[in-house]
C-alpha cells in the first residue's frame, strides 16, 4: 500500500494541463499517501499533543510539529529535574539509602534526557546533600 510514501518523499509538482500519466499518478499516490498518513498521526497521537500543534495537511510538517513541541516538553521536564535535584535534601522521614537511590533515579533521567552528570559529581554532590554529624 505504501502508506509511508509521503514522508518519504517529497511533494511532487501539483499536476497542471501539461502534466504526463506518469505525473498525475505519482501525484496521486503521493497525495493518497499524505491524506492517510496525517489521518493516521491524527488518531495516534493523545489529545493533549494534538491540541497544541497547529493543524498540517501534509504528514512531514505534521511530524515536524510534534517533533519540536516534544522537544520543548524534554528541555522543561529536564529543567524541573535540574530543580528537584538541587534541593533535595535528607530529611529524617527517608534514610539514607533511599535519599541515595532518589538522587541517583534522578540523574539517571536526566541522562536520559541528555544532561549528563559525571559519577565523580554526583558522588560529592550527594555527600554533600547530607547533614554534616555533630562531633561532641
Amino acid at each position: 500500500m505504501d502508506i509511508d510514501y509521503a514522508i518519504r518523499k517529497d511533494e511532487p509538482p501539483t499536476p497542471t494541463d501539461t502534466s504526463t500519466a506518469v505525473e498525475i499518478a505519482l501525484y496521486e499516490q503521493w497525495e493518497r499517501s499524505n491524506r492517510l498518513s496525517v489521518m493516521f498521526i491524527r488518531t495516534k497521537v493523545s489529545p493533549s499533543i494534538r491540541g497544541s500543534v497547529a493543524q498540517h495537511s501534509n504528514a512531514k510538517a505534521l511530524l515536524e510539529a510534534i517533533d519540536a513541541q516534544f522537544e520543548t516538553s524534554e528541555k522543561a521536564h529536564a529543567m524541573t529535574l535540574i530543580m528537584k535535584f538541587s534541593s533535595l535534601k535528607l530529611t529524617s522521614v527517608r534514610g539514607v539509602r533511599e535519599h541515595i537511590k532518589k538522587m541517583r533515579d534522578i540523574a539517571a533521567q536526566l541522562k536520559n534526557l541528555e544532561v549528563d552528570i559525571s559519577e565523580s559529581f554526583l558522588v560529592y554532590y550527594i555527600l554533600n546533600t547530607l547533614p554534616q554529624q555533630k562531633r561532641g
